[in-house]
Protein backbone atom coordinates (compact mmCIF):
# COMPACT_ATOMS: atom_id res chain seq x y z
CA UNK A 1 0.00 0.00 0.00
CA UNK A 2 0.95 3.58 -0.61
CA UNK A 3 1.14 6.55 1.69
CA UNK A 4 -1.56 8.95 1.45
CA UNK A 5 1.07 12.46 0.11
CA UNK A 6 0.84 14.55 3.20
CA UNK A 7 2.42 17.75 1.46
CA UNK A 8 0.01 17.83 -1.73
CA UNK A 9 -0.50 21.41 -2.29
CA UNK A 10 0.50 22.41 0.88
CA UNK A 11 0.29 26.60 1.51
CA UNK A 12 3.82 28.20 2.69
CA UNK A 13 2.93 31.53 1.92
CA UNK A 14 0.11 33.56 0.43
CA UNK A 15 0.74 37.26 -0.91
CA UNK A 16 -2.66 38.51 -0.20
CA UNK A 17 -1.71 42.49 -1.14
CA UNK A 18 -1.44 41.53 -4.48
CA UNK A 19 -4.96 41.19 -4.62
CA UNK A 20 -6.10 43.95 -3.51
CA UNK A 21 -3.23 46.37 -5.33
CA UNK A 22 -4.16 44.33 -8.39
CA UNK A 23 -6.47 42.87 -10.95
CA UNK A 24 -4.94 39.16 -11.74
CA UNK A 25 -6.01 38.50 -15.33
CA UNK A 26 -4.24 35.40 -15.97
CA UNK A 27 -2.47 32.60 -13.43
CA UNK A 28 0.71 30.40 -14.13
CA UNK A 29 2.66 27.85 -11.98
CA UNK A 30 6.11 28.18 -11.81
CA UNK A 31 8.78 26.36 -10.54
CA UNK A 32 11.56 27.44 -7.99
CA UNK A 33 15.41 26.99 -8.40
CA UNK A 34 16.26 27.31 -4.50
CA UNK A 35 19.20 26.25 -2.43
CA UNK A 36 19.50 23.51 0.01
CA UNK A 37 19.07 26.36 3.37
CA UNK A 38 16.06 28.23 1.26
CA UNK A 39 13.99 24.91 0.82
CA UNK A 40 14.65 23.80 4.80
CA UNK A 41 13.68 27.80 5.62
CA UNK A 42 10.47 26.93 3.31
CA UNK A 43 9.67 24.00 5.36
CA UNK A 44 9.35 25.93 8.53
CA UNK A 45 7.23 28.19 6.89
CA UNK A 46 10.06 31.22 7.05
CA UNK A 47 9.04 33.19 3.88
CA UNK A 48 7.72 36.60 2.69
CA UNK A 49 6.07 37.24 -0.44
CA UNK A 50 4.40 40.57 0.45
CA UNK A 51 7.29 42.93 -0.96
CA UNK A 52 8.28 40.72 -3.68
CA UNK A 53 7.69 41.10 -7.54
CA UNK A 54 8.60 39.33 -10.76
CA UNK A 55 11.13 40.58 -13.21
CA UNK A 56 12.31 39.05 -16.86
CA UNK A 57 15.92 39.62 -17.89
CA UNK A 58 17.66 37.78 -20.40
CA UNK A 59 14.57 36.14 -21.68
CA UNK A 60 14.42 34.60 -18.19
CA UNK A 61 12.02 35.04 -15.23
CA UNK A 62 12.99 35.62 -11.69
CA UNK A 63 11.61 36.49 -7.96
CA UNK A 64 13.36 39.59 -6.84
CA UNK A 65 12.66 40.68 -3.23
CA UNK A 66 11.09 37.87 -1.19
CA UNK A 67 12.49 37.00 1.95
CA UNK A 68 13.50 33.72 3.12
CA UNK A 69 14.69 33.98 6.76
CA UNK A 70 17.93 31.53 7.22
CA UNK A 71 17.81 29.07 10.00
CA UNK A 72 19.93 29.17 12.60
CA UNK A 73 20.73 25.49 11.76
CA UNK A 74 22.14 26.67 8.66
CA UNK A 75 25.92 25.41 7.18
CA UNK A 76 28.60 27.66 8.33
CA UNK A 77 30.20 27.69 4.62
CA UNK A 78 26.81 28.71 3.26
CA UNK A 79 26.33 32.29 3.70
CA UNK A 80 22.78 33.03 2.97
CA UNK A 81 21.01 36.34 0.98
CA UNK A 82 17.78 36.35 2.22
CA UNK A 83 16.41 39.10 -0.41
CA UNK A 84 18.36 36.94 -3.41
CA UNK A 85 17.57 36.63 -7.05
CA UNK A 86 15.75 33.21 -7.03
CA UNK A 87 15.00 31.91 -11.05
CA UNK A 88 11.87 31.24 -11.49
CA UNK A 89 11.02 27.50 -13.91
CA UNK A 90 8.67 28.11 -16.95
CA UNK A 91 7.95 26.93 -19.81
CA UNK A 92 9.64 28.97 -23.42
CA UNK A 93 6.55 29.06 -24.50
CA UNK A 94 4.71 30.34 -21.25
CA UNK A 95 7.54 32.55 -20.66
CA UNK A 96 7.09 34.06 -24.20
CA UNK A 97 3.30 34.99 -23.39
CA UNK A 98 4.60 36.59 -20.35
CA UNK A 99 7.20 38.65 -21.94
CA UNK A 100 4.84 39.96 -24.99
CA UNK A 101 2.12 40.80 -22.47
CA UNK A 102 4.58 42.69 -20.22
CA UNK A 103 6.24 44.61 -23.00
CA UNK A 104 3.45 45.49 -24.71
CA UNK A 105 0.43 45.46 -22.87
CA UNK A 106 1.56 47.24 -19.73
CA UNK A 107 1.13 43.90 -17.27
CA UNK A 108 2.85 43.22 -14.52
CA UNK A 109 3.97 39.83 -12.74
CA UNK A 110 3.12 39.34 -9.26
CA UNK A 111 3.91 36.19 -6.58
CA UNK A 112 0.45 35.41 -5.56
CA UNK A 113 1.52 32.15 -3.68
CA UNK A 114 4.04 29.98 -2.53
CA UNK A 115 3.26 26.22 -2.21
CA UNK A 116 4.33 22.57 -2.20
CA UNK A 117 3.39 20.51 -4.91
CA UNK A 118 4.62 16.70 -4.95
CA UNK A 119 7.51 17.68 -2.29
CA UNK A 120 8.48 20.99 -5.46
CA UNK A 121 8.17 24.07 -4.06
CA UNK A 122 5.82 25.89 -6.82
CA UNK A 123 5.30 29.79 -7.13
CA UNK A 124 1.67 30.73 -8.55
CA UNK A 125 2.36 33.56 -10.52
CA UNK A 126 -0.45 36.21 -11.76
CA UNK A 127 -0.28 38.28 -14.58
CA UNK A 128 -2.09 40.92 -13.10
CA UNK A 129 -3.13 44.97 -14.18
CA UNK A 130 -2.20 47.94 -11.29
CA UNK A 131 -5.89 48.83 -9.23
CA UNK A 132 -6.48 52.47 -8.99
CA UNK A 133 -7.48 54.32 -5.73
CA UNK A 134 -10.95 54.37 -6.41
CA UNK A 135 -10.85 50.56 -7.83
CA UNK A 136 -9.45 49.40 -4.49
CA UNK A 137 -12.26 51.31 -2.34
CA UNK A 138 -15.07 49.96 -5.10
CA UNK A 139 -13.46 46.43 -4.08
CA UNK A 140 -13.49 46.82 -0.43
CA UNK A 141 -17.38 47.87 -0.55
CA UNK A 142 -18.09 45.01 -2.52
CA UNK A 143 -16.35 42.27 -0.26
CA UNK A 144 -18.00 44.24 2.92
CA UNK A 145 -21.43 43.87 0.98
CA UNK A 146 -20.78 40.30 -0.04
CA UNK A 147 -20.29 39.76 4.06
CA UNK A 148 -23.12 41.41 5.16
CA UNK A 149 -25.69 40.15 2.21
CA UNK A 150 -24.44 36.19 3.75
CA UNK A 151 -25.06 37.36 7.11
CA UNK A 152 -28.26 38.86 6.45
CA UNK A 153 -28.75 35.37 4.73
CA UNK A 154 -27.73 33.17 7.97
CA UNK A 155 -30.03 34.89 10.22
CA UNK A 156 -32.87 34.54 8.39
Amino acid sequence: MSKPSTSHNKTIAINKRASHDYFIEERFEAGLMLQGWEVKSLREGRVQLSESYIIIKNGEAWLFNAHITPLKTASTHVHPIPTGLRKLLLHRSQLNKLIGQVERKGYTLVPLALYWKNSWAKLEIGLAKGKKEFDKRASLKERDWERDKARLFKSK
